[in-house]
């Protein structure tokens, strides 16, 4: 007869595993939609989006006026604010009877009216609300986590796995750090015809993006709609 205590371990390791197998199913599960391709696509369109490197000129006028950045807190927020949204995002949604596929519609304008700033250098979002404390605003809101930025994360999320876009979220804010941190040595690394030159390249990247997230939503609205008729 075996000993009770190697019994109870066999036991456990037999009838409890069936939740911890699942759990670790789930995990494998979301780790099995890890893609490169998703992951270095999202980062880049956040990247575009987020656009560190076109706030460097904005970033040093703010520590010109002896007003005080602190990179870390930036940082943190930002990836504090993106986060909450891009997991409680759909809740919001479904709180106004809006689909995942029409936001990610109206998102495809967003980036399309985003791209057309950065390619004609004009400006279509403006930002008119009081300058209090540089590091919340207009560092953390609205130039890193804004209504581009938002409407991004709920976009892409219709079209890509959650895990590449985390992954593509948590490396944009280790990028935002470092701008913010070495922001001076940044643009003489640069200079202004780098970043100009970034900026469109960016811009154009967008474009297609944008035209992108369109053309695949709304084919699936087109779907839905047709099977509810």
């Amino acid at each position: 007869m075996m000993p009770h205590g190697i019994f109870i371990s066999f036991d456990c390791r037999l009838v409890l595993s069936p939740n911890k197998h699942t759990f670790a199913k789930k995990k494998t599960r979301m780790f099995a939609d890890f893609s490169c391709q998703e992951a270095l696509s999202t980062f880049i369109v956040l990247f575009a989006v987020i656009d560190i490197i076109g706030a460097i000129p904005i970033i040093i006028n703010l520590r010109e006026k002896g007003k005080e950045v602190n990179a870390a807190r930036a940082t943190g927020l930002s990836f504090l604010l993106l986060i909450l949204f891009f997991f409680a995002g759909e809740m919001l949604l479904r709180l106004f009877h809006v689909d995942i596929e029409s936001f990610a519609v109206a998102g495809a304008f967003v980036i399309f009216l985003m791209a057309l700033e950065m390619l004609l250098d004009v400006e279509i979002f403006k930002n008119q609300g009081p300058i209090k404390e540089a590091t919340l605003v207009p560092l953390v809101f609205p130039l890193v986590a804004g209504a581009g930025s938002f409407t991004t994360l709920l976009s892409l999320r219709a079209e890509y796995a959650s895990i590449n876009i985390i992954i593509a979220l948590i490396l944009n804010m280790l990028w935002v750090y470092f701008v913010i941190r070495m922001t001076d040595r940044v643009e003489r690394i640069l200079g202004k015809s780098g970043i100009y030159l970034i900026r469109k390249f960016f811009g154009i990247i967008l474009l297609a993006i944008s035209v992108k997230l369109f053309t695949a939503n709304i084919t699936l609205l087109i779907d839905i709609l047709q099977k509810k008729s």
